[in-house]
């Protein structure tokens, strides 16, 4: 971890000192107040999951249905004035159970009272992180939201993960966005103490990479994490993107988008494994159509691991609603298609469908099955709509569906329903 750790002090300094910079963000700042946002936003979400698979011990949980409100306010400072800038963010989190039963509980979405076994009937979270910016290059630390290929907060149920270190951001240099980072803690999404993720997983991890967009149509990015986790684990992780878009006519466009993972887990004494994972997509649009298609393979010793670097950190094709289609050695296929009524005369509607279908998973042995080719499919449908004006404006309402099939030692099968309505306000 040393290696990486000064790397990663080495890639700020290069990047905050650089000759090749474009303006400065700093030398923009109004101040400390002038330069302030609080924003609050609203989440009200259903989830129901219906264990349809008579392979399930009578014992086991057969069905989960919830419903939640998930509050956030959210307040970034400006920086102060100066050759170097100063600021806080600070953030709220609440929680509340709108409906629930010991019966149905178990969706991530609340805490459970370890006495009764029922959820919580709330929780809340709060946090900061102070920041420091000198010329286009900012330093943050404390408790903040992340999203990166290889650190990815989650914030798939009432409120977000959050993870706890510091952060470098760096756009000293024209179309180059760097980043650099080290943290020690990450928290889930239903809990309310500090690094409860996994039981407390993770140790420390530290990261660096950058993007880069070459044109208006052409990007790539490289991304490297180094995971110190409990029980003496290591895991070494690289990504890598490319992403690009043809135009073909006025609205007409061919994009196409490679993600690529290579993972090394290490266990001190005891074993090392690799993965590799990489997707590939092609995606035609034309006009407020778009048609999908896409490629997933996994390949190495073992299947893709992620959740230590937070619930969102796999930026691959097939991570899909329910399933993310990630097993050892298996080979995935997606065909999708979005609806945008924007230019049909209905601004703010749109429509999603897709099918994703897994093949060759090698499950080992269990109890009885024993394959090299287990298969697995997942289909998804979804609706959304954005009011476009007045005081109810950006108040979106969107109901997913999920269907997914598999064989016995693949996973288990399951019908799924969210309804999510969301209300975002800027106060300031």
């Amino acid at each position: 971890m040393q290696m990486i750790k000064l790397s990663v002090i080495a890639l700020a300094v290069a990047a905050a000192s650089t000759q090749m910079a474009v303006a400065s963000q700093q030398s923009e700042s109004k101040g400390f107040i002038e330069d302030s946002s609080l924003n609050a936003h609203a989440r009200a979400l259903y989830f129901n999951r219906d264990f349809r698979d008579d392979r399930r011990p009578s014992t086991a949980q057969s069905y989960r249905e919830e419903a939640g409100l998930g509050l956030k306010a959210i307040y970034e400072s400006g920086f102060t004035q100066g050759t170097v800038g100063f600021g806080v963010d600070a953030f709220g989190l609440q929680g509340i159970k709108l409906d629930s039963g010991k019966g149905r509980h178990g969706n991530s979405m609340f805490p459970t009272d370890g006495r009764s076994g029922k959820a919580q009937d709330n929780y809340s979270q709060a946090g900061g992180a102070v920041k420091a910016r000198i010329s286009s290059t900012t330093l943050k630390y404390g408790e903040q939201f992340v999203d990166l290929p290889v650190l990815s907060t989650d914030d798939a149920r009432l409120l977000p993960e959050t993870v706890t270190g510091f952060l470098v951001t760096s756009n000293e240099i024209e179309n180059l966005e760097v980043h650099a980072g080290h943290f020690t803690a990450l928290t889930a999404m239903d809990q309310t103490y500090h690094d409860s993720s996994n039981d407390g997983l993770l140790k420390a991890l530290d990261l660096v990479g950058a993007r880069y967009n070459f044109t208006d149509n052409l990007s790539a990015a490289y991304y490297y994490s180094d995971a110190d986790l409990k029980d003496n684990q290591t895991n070494k992780k690289h990504y890598i993107n490319g992403n690009y878009t043809l135009p073909l006519a006025d609205t007409q466009s061919l994009n196409f988008d490679f993600n690529m993972y290579q993972t090394k887990f290490d266990q001190k004494g005891a074993s090392s494994d690799r993965n590799n994972a990489f997707s590939i997509a092609a995606a035609y649009n034309l006009d407020a159509h778009t048609f999908t298609v896409g490629y997933q393979r996994m390949s190495g010793d073992v299947g893709y691991d992620y959740g230590y670097d937070g619930g969102g950190s796999v930026y691959l094709l097939n991570d899909v609603q329910y399933n993310d289609f990630t097993q050892k050695d298996e080979k995935s296929y997606q065909v999708r298609y979005d609806l945008n009524m924007d230019t049909l005369g209905v601004p703010g509607l749109s429509f999603m469908t897709r099918y994703v279908r897994g093949s060759d998973i090698d499950v080992g042995t269990k109890g009885a099955y024993d394959t090299q080719n287990g298969k697995n499919w997942e289909r998804d449908i979804e609706a959304k709509y954005v009011h476009q004006s007045g005081a109810s404006k950006d108040l979106s309402f969107r109901l997913r569906q999920a269907t997914y099939r598999a064989e016995s030692a693949v996973g288990t099968d399951i019908d799924e329903v969210r309804l999510i309505v969301e209300y975002p306000l800027s106060i300031l």
